[in-house]
């Protein structure tokens, strides 16, 4: 499907294909999506002119719905590797303020990947980035930092906020309270998740914003998951 990643068409190579963002906007959860991922994929391009972009995850299929991340998968010339992971932050922020970032540890001992999330300031905190950047064809990978994980607290937060997904996707109770369970006890909290999933959502974030109220990202996260939870769970 051309909307689904920028793909050449050998017949009329000059002719730009671009993704559908009306429709992606559309399964995913209207015109706010849309706009976001443009922004997102702006960003991305005048970070490197012409890497690859393609949707992952439910975007690539049929499963997208109000709840779906963005999730996108960058791949980039090898010797822009290095500069891509280091600047995309910066780009990023300057289309969309970025509220908090991290890097997937799981993939810091790759040379060629990354798995990158990323927190905005405005619109939906069901808008996250998530972005895998790759890199590809020939040339010399640089040596690319492995980045950093989000603080506890902010940690913390993005278990609330995937237990608000699991709840409203209507996911197992299991799979809501391990992941209300593992925040807490991420927290040092002996707390647990009572099935009550408001009350539980909005006591972890509570618990959360404690452990570190000077933080910025802490209290603005907090402040719209409370809110979150009032929408989702009237």
């Amino acid at each position: 499907m051309l909307g689904a990643a920028e793909l050449s068409i050998p017949q009329l190579p000059h002719v730009p294909v671009d993704f559908d963002y009306e429709v992606i906007g559309d399964a995913a959860g209207g015109r706010g999506f849309a706009e976001t991922l443009r922004a997102v994929v702006a960003a991305l391009r005048e970070c490197c002119p012409g890497a690859e972009l393609e949707l992952r995850g439910s975007l690539a299929g049929e499963g997208a719905d109000r709840y779906s991340d963005i999730d996108l998968r960058w791949t980039v010339p090898a010797e822009r590797f290095a500069y891509c992971v280091t600047r995309v932050g910066e780009h990023l922020d300057a289309v969309l303020p970025v509220l908090s970032a991290r890097s997937d540890p799981d993939a810091w001992r790759a040379p060629d990947r990354r798995l990158l999330f990323f927190f905005f300031r405005g619109g939906s905190l069901f808008r996250r980035l998530d972005l895998e950047i790759r890199a590809a064809g020939p040339g010399s990978v640089g040596a690319a930092p492995p980045g950093g994980g989000w603080p506890v607290p902010v940690s913390a937060l993005a278990n609330a906020l995937g237990a608000v997904k699991a709840v409203r996707r209507g996911r197992s109770a299991a799979e809501i309270r391990g992941l209300l369970d593992r925040a807490f006890a991420r927290l040092g909290s002996a707390d647990r998740a009572t099935g009550r999933w408001a009350e539980d959502v909005v006591n972890l974030v509570d618990t959360a914003e404690r452990a570190d109220p000077r933080a910025p990202a802490v209290r603005a996260l907090a402040a719209r998951t409370r809110y979150l939870v009032a929408v989702e769970f009237r």
